[in-house]
């Protein structure tokens, strides 16, 4: 009797087993052009839910929650938006600023900060919630406010960020959410423009619009301040119209070795990263965007601004060579390796369509639509620092 009534039991509980999944291979694509979000997964690369009402996602970035149920969306109008992606649904909105430029989520999950050029500033919200946390004003002299840019998460529950108009890096350590310790490192050099933080989570580094350089600030010991690095990298080069800035979030990073996209320039340069000294450049299609690592360190991936964006280029780490040229289509924006590399999804936005790459025979194995395309962001990302 007790079998039976054991068997029944499993049996009606099989179609609620059958709709129960992981959040692990599961990812989020941008549609731009129309507010939407994409759910997908990439087991068998397929997708799973549109979400609608996500606002100007124009330059939007996205971060996920500790259990990577919840992607948090960081729109341009403003918008904050907590996304869950086994029900594939809006959870919650917030619009919490004029402009927006990108956010993080902190070392313990429970804080999302949103850098905004409008007000200028961090404004720190409750994970679960959304409610307002703390407010941090950049401002860098009586009634002058700059745009933030470059915000990231760092080890000990801080964020660091760089003040555009002001030519500063601050971090926030958030030990008291409530009120923040700020540390303020002035004069790093002219107009940082974006930034990354290394993936051990010890080095920040903003790039500079406004000097032939980098700054680096080193957050094992921070009381040394910021150092400029690669001063003077591109100083025996034609001087190029720089048509897209590059992402430094994109940089890769393999072993001793980062592979940082040359601005205006159509290189890509090796930078030894004990000396952080300039050791090769390779030579490569166009202008890079993006510079992304395999994770296991064994190619970079680079795609290009306009007019060159219908073009990805493969490089061998080992011998810095150029070893495959793919022609996906028009407007290659975003990509996005699988958490162990095997594949690599890419956004083809004028072609609205997202393209899947096997890594390693280099050759397209799957295709999606989708509507506009632009930024890729898969789950293992709540598991690693500043991305």
């Amino acid at each position: 009797m007790k079998s039976w009534l054991f068997a029944g039991a499993l049996l009606l509980s099989l179609p609620l087993l059958a709709e129960l999944r992981g959040s692990g291979d599961l990812g989020v694509v941008i549609e731009r052009a129309s507010g939407q979000l994409l759910v997908v997964e990439h087991t068998t690369d397929s997708r799973l839910a549109e979400i609608d009402g996500l606002g100007d996602l124009s330059h939007a970035s996205v971060v996920f929650s500790r259990d990577a149920r919840y992607a948090y969306v960081f729109g341009r109008d403003g918008g904050l938006t907590r996304v869950d992606l086994l029900t594939g649904t809006l959870d919650k909105r917030i619009m919490q600023s004029g402009n927006s430029i990108g956010g993080a989520i902190s070392q313990d999950g429970k804080l999302v900060a949103v850098s905004n050029y409008e007000p200028g500033g961090v404004r720190v919200f409750d994970a679960a919630t959304l409610e307002p946390v703390a407010d941090i004003p950049a401002e860098y002299a009586p009634g002058k406010y700059s745009k933030v840019i470059g915000l990231v998460d760092a080890p000990g529950n801080r964020f660091v960020f760089s003040l555009y108009d002001a030519d500063q890096i601050w971090i926030a350590d958030m030990a008291n959410p409530a009120k923040p310790e700020i540390t303020r490192f002035e004069k790093i050099g002219r107009a940082p423009y974006d930034a990354l933080i290394t993936p051990d989570g010890r080095y920040y580094i903003a790039g500079l619009f406004g000097d032939d350089s980098l700054a680096l600030l080193d957050l094992w010991h921070p009381e040394q301040g910021v150092r400029r690095i690669l001063q003077g990298y591109a100083v025996h080069d034609e001087k190029l119209p720089v048509y897209k800035m590059p992402h430094l979030e994109g940089w890769a990073m393999a072993g001793r070795q980062a592979f940082m996209p040359a601005v205006g320039q159509h290189k890509v340069l090796v930078v030894n990263t004990d000396s952080w000294k300039q050791q090769a450049a390779i030579a490569v299609h166009g202008q890079p965007v993006f510079v992304m690592a395999r994770p296991d360190g064994r190619q970079v991936w680079v795609n290009f601004a306009h007019p060159d964006n219908d073009t990805v280029q493969v490089i061998d780490v080992e011998s810095h060579t150029v070893i495959k040229t793919l022609k996906p289509g028009k407007a290659v924006l975003h990509m996005e390796f699988t958490a162990r590399g095997e594949k690599v999804w890419l956004s083809v936005r004028d072609e609205d369509r997202i393209d899947v790459y096997d890594t390693g025979s280099l050759t397209k194995t799957a295709e999606l639509p989708a509507s506009k395309p632009s930024g890729i962001f898969f789950t293992h990302r709540a598991h690693r620092i500043g991305l």
